[in-house]
């Protein structure tokens, strides 16, 4: 359900599971954290889903248990940590505890369609801890409570026009692709210090 293509130093981790929206469970988290490492040597790592929904968060037959794992941190962690670039290509909605690993991500795409929504509110449940932060830091903290208390769902144009999103593309992937020309042609150890610069 976790797909991993490497094309020379640019890897791509797809969430391969549409008939469920994608929906992650502990076991996708694990085989996406251990993705997400390997794709260390990478100058660049591109995030994205099949089918029309990138991920509706947690499964809910493993909720129970998702609600309080620390395997989402631990896989956010693991996206920030990237030294090369990291873009996150939503080829469709972007859910609940699915938030955190595009937050994480350097850079942000999306499918025209896409809605962006984090309902911790209304589960009852806290968002990541790192998550908040990153939200203030790319939307600003009046966004970051309207979707987080009040539980508003963002459209694509409304995350782009916020700076939750960077570009709108029928083809995210394809756009992620070229975003990360740059960052292909240089060596990892420079694309690791420009990003160390801007933290």
């Amino acid at each position: 359900m976790i797909k991993t293509d490497r094309d020379g130093d640019l890897a791509i981790i797809t969430l391969d599971r549409p008939d469920k929206a994608n929906a992650l469970t502990a076991d996708m988290l694990r085989d996406l954290i251990v993705a997400v490492r390997a794709a260390r040597s990478a100058k660049a790592m591109i995030l994205t889903g099949t089918g029309r929904v990138f991920s509706a968060g947690a499964d809910l037959a493993d909720v129970a248990e998702l609600k309080t794992s620390p395997l989402w941190e631990e896989l956010s962690a693991a996206i920030a940590a990237l030294p090369g670039l990291t873009i996150a290509a939503l080829n469709g909605t972007l859910a609940g505890g699915a938030c955190g690993m595009a937050l994480a991500c350097d850079l942000r795409v999306a499918a025209p369609g896409a809605k962006v929504f984090y309902p911790v509110m209304k589960l009852g449940v806290l968002p990541q801890p790192g998550d908040p932060a990153r939200l203030i830091a790319l939307a600003g903290l009046s966004r970051a409570k309207l979707i987080l208390l009040a539980g508003a769902k963002l459209t694509a144009q409304d995350a782009l026009a916020c700076g939750l999103l960077d570009q709108i593309a029928d083809d995210p992937v394809a756009a992620a692709t070229a975003l990360c020309s740059d960052a292909l042609a240089a060596d990892l150890t420079h694309v690791s210090a420009i990003k160390a610069m801007l933290q």
